[in-house]
């Protein structure tokens, strides 16, 4: 039989938020900050062109990266809903969460290898697998924090997780940048082989946090039988995907929540090759923007967790994705580095905090007698990556079709203002109302 879980457990919440600070180097270092810069360095043609080949097709390597993030979403969309379903059947979250904690940290370490034109290929086949191991660790991990702390504390712990993952991840940056200025210091002959080997250094934080995580996240035995584990898998999601029939305000949340994640995600993954292509940036000067995001944006997940608490999920998603419209809107029009600047302390306050509440008003409409917590997190992380898979396709080929990453930005502001319609008619209490019945 399930053995029920002991919530609020201060040890185990720890371990929770100690993978957030594991993972996040792959978000900062990997996704948002140095290997975008590197990949623009190296992704060019011997004759200095940035239109590369692959596949048979010519294209900018820009437009070519945002397309192979869409495909490694796209498999991730299309496998967790099955092993997720399995997972909730046989109790093991932390053994395929641990499956794909592996595979992205191994592609971490295999760009090590990626050192241009010559090896475009395998830079992108590591690219793609490492977002997979990314994402498909994160279905497992969400599981979890219904199941660890009472839902008074579904926003504080979820806050807590993403300020360690932003200040791990800035500790493990300034070691990669200090590397990365000063090769000799570190017996690297160029400042490319000494940021390859940021990307290694990358892979292990991330395994060997995560596996001190590990030791101290439970694990569940369903006690059910292990025969036919695979229909079976299909058969929970099935039984959670007709219980949403029931639950008409967690329908409307998840299609808000895949409109404005379109755009939130799509700006994190983006940003930088929008800095460099359009404004022209030096990397050292979009670097240190990244790094002042990321702290910003701890500080900025706790405030609106806080705010939460006084207005409601509701009421401060709201605040939030009125903000990213504000943000598209200005990436447009922006001509200055110093508007790029002040544009990113704006885009640093609201990335945490839409982050860490989405996740947990997900938590707070979740029917309150579940006990198939993976089950129902695939739906979410489906949609958190068919979101990606769309944000970044349409990114790319608005760039790709008009010329200009300018369109681009602007045509994000679009999914916030459906995010804003859907999420204006989920009625839920306990995401309206304030103080603590309603966190």
């Amino acid at each position: 039989m399930n053995t029920k879980l002991q919530r609020n457990n201060p040890a185990v919440v720890k371990a929770w938020c100690m993978y957030d600070w594991a993972n996040s180097v792959y978000s900062l270092v990997i996704t948002s900050a140095i290997f975008p810069v590197y990949y623009k360095a190296v992704a060019i043609t011997r004759e200095g062109s940035d239109t590369v080949p692959f596949l048979g097709f010519m294209m900018k390597n820009s437009v070519l990266y945002s397309y192979a993030l869409s495909f490694s979403f796209l498999v991730v969309a299309a496998l967790l809903p099955l092993l997720s379903g399995v997972s909730d059947y046989t109790g093991r979250k932390k053994l395929f969460m641990q499956v794909f904690v592996v595979m992205g940290s191994l592609s971490c370490i295999g760009l090590y290898f990626f050192e241009g034109i010559e090896t475009l290929y395998w830079g992108i086949f590591c690219s793609v697998m490492a977002s997979i191991g990314y994402s498909g660790s994160l279905v497992f991990y969400d599981a979890f924090l219904p199941e660890i702390v009472t839902k008074d504390r579904l926003d504080e712990v979820s806050a807590r997780g993403y300020a360690m993952g932003y200040y791990g991840s800035v500790i493990l940056m300034i070691a990669c940048l200090v590397l990365i200025l000063n090769p000799p210091w570190f017996g690297f002959a160029t400042e490319g082989e000494a940021t390859r080997f940021s990307f290694l250094l990358v892979g292990l934080w991330w395994i060997g946090f995560a596996w001190m995580a590990f030791r101290k996240l439970p694990e569940k035995p369903s006690g059910k039988p292990q025969r036919q584990v695979w229909r079976n898998g299909y058969e929970e999601l099935m039984k959670v995907w007709n219980e949403l029939k029931f639950n008409p305000d967690l329908k409307k949340y998840l299609i808000a929540f895949f409109f404005f994640n379109m755009g939130v995600q799509t700006v994190m993954y983006l940003a930088t090759l929008f800095g460099t292509d359009v404004l022209l940036l030096p990397a050292q000067n979009l670097i240190a923007t990244i790094l002042l995001i990321q702290l910003v944006a701890a500080a900025g997940a706790r405030y609106f967790a806080r705010l939460s608490r006084r207005k409601g999920n509701s009421f401060t998603l709201t605040l939030m994705l009125t903000g990213w419209i504000v943000v598209c809107f200005s990436a447009y029009a922006i001509q200055a580095p110093w508007q790029f600047y002040l544009l990113a302390v704006m885009v640093g306050t609201i990335m945490g905090g839409i982050q860490s509440l989405s996740r947990a008003t997900y938590a707070k409409l979740l029917p309150a007698d579940t006990a198939d917590h993976a089950s129902y997190f695939s739906f979410y992380d489906v949609t958190y990556n068919l979101s990606i898979v769309m944000g970044t396709f349409s990114y790319g080929l608005v760039h790709q079709l008009t010329g200009s990453m300018r369109n681009s930005a602007l045509a994000l502001a679009l999914y916030f203002l459906a995010g804003l319609y859907f999420l204006h008619r989920v009625r839920a209490a306990s995401i309206r109302s304030t103080g603590p019945a309603g966190t």
